[in-house]
């Protein structure tokens, strides 16, 4: 079995939809207007890494800032 970090975990579109208090529909489109962060297809699924969303989250608010 592999030992994966909280950093490797993959959200959902709702779960980043819930955590950033905004609709799926915002974050897809988004996706389709290559804004955002990176995403993962696997199939039809959809899916951010955590790692991904954190890093993210940390230039907006330092870009806020300034």
């Amino acid at each position: 079995m592999t030992n994966l970090s909280v950093m490797d975990l993959l959200l959902t579109p709702r779960e980043l939809a819930e955590r950033w208090q905004m609709s799926e529909k915002t974050l897809a489109n988004h996706r389709s207007g290559g804004m955002g962060i990176p995403y993962v297809k696997l199939g039809s699924a959809v899916r951010y890494h955590l790692s991904d969303v954190i890093a993210f989250e940390k230039r907006v608010v330092a870009g806020h800032g300034s």
